[in-house]
């Protein structure tokens, strides 16, 4: 599947803005099963200084800065990648506490960086009240991967979608206790759980194709981005799951960046110099895409 997605944000100033200093985590990683082929961010006012970088994790990470009074930003990104159709093929079975046991004790590299997404990040920190709920999922012996999907489904099952019910600071307790929220919380609440039994995971950002109502013309700008967890397993790497749809990604998902928690990964963020208020408006629009001859 691929894909030409197009992602805006602009703020609208209530006074003129002097300087701002941006982070952008709008380009598309190339991994497995993802390939990139082309991305540009284009900024408006045009930036002073601008430049790429790798973080800790391995996205790209955009910084820009504008230093002369203005009343609006834009940054748009536009990109074109081509994922896999299919997820991969699960790999053999391994029990969960195998799984948390390997982790703790493995040297390899990759055992060593998952081993950092077993620690708690500011958004997606184990609790006792967690663990309990997660324990129904995770008998003993069970194997890891299906345990995890068990956890995926009751989230879907337990909780509703309710865009605009939390904030980016919404704490998990709340998020359990009220039993709602949107796919970023699901993917703290599922990474959170899994964190409280020794297991890693890590938080994905990226975007979900999405279809128009059966019989309506597809519109501009109605998708979005969202957010999904990979479980690491040993001896066969990560596997995404998407608590918020209950299904493992395939090609309609491309994933933009990933870190312990969304702290690690915003789309933008930044500081400015000025006074007053501002508006945000962001728009994204994926749409399959034809390469060129």
């Amino acid at each position: 599947m691929r894909y030409r997605i197009t992602h805006t944000t602009r703020y609208v100033y209530g006074e003129p803005t002097h300087v701002g200093h941006n982070e952008a985590r709008l380009i598309p990683r190339a991994c497995a099963g993802q390939r990139l082929f082309t991305s540009r961010l284009s900024v408006e006012p045009e930036p002073t200084a601008y430049r790429e970088r790798k973080d800790f994790f391995g996205n790209t990470v955009s910084y820009f800065s504008v230093q002369r009074p203005h009343g609006e930003l834009s940054v748009r990104a536009v990109s074109e990648v081509e994922a896999d159709e299919a997820p991969p093929a699960l790999p053999p079975p391994l029990a969960w506490e195998q799984a948390a046991e390997q982790i703790s004790t493995g040297l390899t590299p990759e055992a060593l960086e998952a081993r950092a997404m077993v620690l708690d990040s500011p958004l997606a920190a184990a609790t006792s009240a967690l663990r309990d709920y997660t324990r129904p999922s995770f008998p003993a012996g069970r194997p890891l991967l299906e345990a995890m999907q068990s956890l995926s489904a009751r989230i879907h099952r337990e909780f509703v979608y309710e865009p605009g019910f939390t904030t980016v600071t919404t704490p998990l307790s709340e998020v359990l206790a009220q039993r709602r929220g949107v796919c970023q919380d699901f993917a703290h609440l599922a990474m959170a759980c899994l964190r409280s039994l020794g297991l890693a995971a890590r938080y994905v950002s990226g975007y979900l194709e999405t279809a128009p109502p059966a019989g309506e013309a597809r519109l501009d700008g109605t998708d979005a981005s969202h957010a999904w967890l990979s479980v690491y397993q040993p001896g066969a790497g990560w596997r995404d799951l998407d608590p918020t749809n209950d299904q493992m990604p395939d090609g309609r998902y491309i994933t933009l960046a990933w870190g312990r928690d969304y702290s690690d990964v915003p789309p933008l963020k930044g500081v400015i110099y000025g006074n007053g208020t501002h508006q945000l408006y962001v728009g994204v629009d994926m749409r399959p895409s034809t390469p060129s001859r």
